[in-house]
């Protein structure tokens, strides 16, 4: 299956169909180390990308197309930290994907420039129990994969799996940005709600690939 157009469309519906299944989760992440909002804010957020790409006059001729209009569509309707976040890496990721289908090495760099969106918007780094760990984990993974000449669904799969794991490696973590951080020695022991919608994201990403076994 092709990293296309297709799939860049494919791959904004089933975000939003995870993110609709795990919401409330998102939002017990959120209520336990955050503001509690951030499952309700990507819901609607990811709701309103679904409409306004249904509602295009033209259908995208470029993954970057797609990428641009979840950008602004996130930036203008989602609150909190998760709108310019989530905005920002998409739209770093619509300004090197110009074009009607990824190859592997395409479609590292669209991971390497979401992070480097979510770096420059959010002042993180690795470690700091945000989700620039499941991004930067992504990206690592995704890096090993191109170097190894993996397919653009290999490179998409070990990025997913990557962002998992480092979603997961947020738990011990003491936050050090964000809201969490107010918390500090208490944010311990908790799954960062950011870190877990990204890797649900990129799952979405590898689920898009194959149609079929969703």
């Amino acid at each position: 299956m092709t990293v296309d157009v297709a799939w860049a469309l494919r791959w904004v519906r089933r975000t939003a169909e995870l993110v609709a299944e795990h919401r409330d989760e998102l939002v017990e992440l959120d209520r336990r180390i955050g503001d509690g909002d951030h499952g309700e804010n990507l819901d609607r957020g990811f709701r309103a990308v679904v409409v306004r790409l249904d509602g295009l006059d033209e259908p995208p001729a470029q993954v970057g197309d797609v990428l641009r209009v979840v950008a602004t569509t996130l930036m203008s309707t989602v609150g909190g930290a998760a709108g310019p976040l989530y905005g920002t890496a998409y739209l770093r990721a619509a300004k090197v994907s110009g074009l009607a289908e990824l190859d592997s090495a395409a479609v590292l760099a669209l991971l390497e420039s979401a992070l480097e969106g979510v770096v420059a918007r959010g002042k993180a780094q690795p470690g700091e129990k945000t989700m620039v760990d499941a991004w930067s984990a992504a990206v690592a993974a995704a890096t090993e994969a191109v170097t190894a000449a993996r397919s653009p669904r290999e490179v998409l799969a070990e990025a997913a799996r990557a962002a998992d794991e480092g979603a997961q490696a947020t738990i011990p973590m003491v936050a050090t940005k964000g809201r969490a951080s107010y918390l500090g020695e208490r944010s311990a022991g908790h799954l960062d709600p950011g870190a877990a919608s990204s890797a649900l994201v990129l799952r979405a990403a590898v689920e898009a690939t194959v149609p079929e076994e969703r």
